[in-house]
C-alpha cells in the first residue's frame, strides 16, 4: 500500500489531503471520500487503506484547509460523549464557513486533480462522505454529473432542507450517479427520506435509502462512541458492490 500526504492547489489556497493506493505501478479507479464535521485524522486515513486494498485510489482532503493543515485543532484519541459538545463547538464555526461555493470550488480542484494523477485510472470517479460529507459528495456529483458515478453517504445530515440550495433540489435534473445512504434511525425524518427518494426517483437513478438498525449518528467513526462495528461491517457491504459495479463493472 502506498500513501502520501498531498497538496492540492485549489482557487482558495492549497488543501493538504491524504492519499492511499495498491502499490502495484498500474492506475486505479478513484474515490474521493469526504470526512465528518471532526475532519482529517487517523481513522479517515485507516479508512483509505481499507478502501485502497481493494484496488482504488483515495484521496481524503482537508476540506477545513483554510483556516490550515490538519488537525485544526486538538482532538482527544477517542471522542467520547462527555468531550463531544467541547469539540463540536470548536469546529462549528469551521463548518459554517464552508459555503456551498466554496464545496463547488472545491470539488472541481479535486476532480481536476485526480484527473492528472498518473495512478489514477480514466473513466469515473465516486464521491463518498460521512455525516457533512454526505453534502459534499452530493454536491460533487450534481455539479460533475459527467465525472461521477456513484455517491454514497453514511449517517448523512443536512441533505434536505428548506434552504434554496439544498442538495435535493438539484438532484432531479442533475444527478446520474447511482447513489446509496446508510442512515442511523434518527438521522432523517421520514419525510425527509421520501423527500430525497423521489428526487432519485425524479433523476431515474439507481439509488437505495437504508436505515441501519440500531445505529446512531456517526456510527462508522471507531474513534467515537458512536462506533457500531455491525453497522460499520454493512456500510463496507453496501460501499463496495457500489464501487465494483460503477467503476470497474465487477
Amino acid at each position: 500500500m502506498l500513501t502520501k500526504t498531498l497538496r492540492i492547489p485549489t482557487p482558495d489556497g492549497v488543501a493538504d489531503a491524504f492519499a492511499a493506493c495498491p502499490d502495484d505501478d498500474r492506475p486505479h479507479p478513484a474515490v474521493l471520500v469526504y470526512p465528518d464535521a471532526f475532519g482529517l485524522r487517523p481513522v479517515l486515513e485507516e479508512m483509505a487503506r481499507e478502501l485502497a486494498g481493494h484496488g482504488y485510489y483515495v484521496l481524503v482532503p482537508n476540506v477545513y484547509y483554510r483556516q490550515g493543515p490538519a488537525p485544526l485543532i486538538d482532538l482527544p484519541e477517542h471522542i467520547g460523549e462527555e468531550i463531544r459538545p467541547k469539540v463540536i463547538a470548536q469546529l462549528m464555526p469551521l463548518v459554517d464557513a464552508h459555503t456551498t461555493e466554496r464545496v463547488l470550488r472545491d470539488a472541481d480542484a479535486y476532480l481536476a486533480f485526480l484527473a492528472d494523477r498518473p495512478e489514477v485510472a480514466a473513466g469515473p470517479v465516486a464521491a463518498i462522505g460521512y455525516c457533512m460529507g454526505a453534502v459534499l459528495a452530493m454536491r460533487t456529483a450534481t455539479a460533475h454529473p459527467d465525472r461521477v458515478a456513484a455517491v454514497a453517504g453514511f449517517h448523512p445530515g443536512f441533505l434536505v432542507t428548506e434552504d434554496p440550495d439544498s442538495p435535493h433540489l438539484l438532484i432531479p435534473e442533475h444527478l446520474t450517479a447511482e447513489v446509496h445512504l446508510g442512515l442511523a434511525e434518527k438521522d432523517m425524518t421520514p419525510e425527509a427520506i421520501a423527500t430525497i427518494d423521489e428526487a432519485f426517483e425524479a433523476a431515474g437513478v439507481g439509488h437505495s435509502t437504508e436505515v441501519y438498525p440500531g445505529a446512531i449518528h456517526g456510527f462508522t467513526m471507531s474513534d467515537t462512541d458512536a462506533f457500531d462495528a455491525a453497522a460499520f461491517q454493512r456500510h463496507w457491504d453496501r460501499l463496495l458492490p457500489l464501487l465494483g459495479r460503477t467503476l470497474t463493472g465487477a
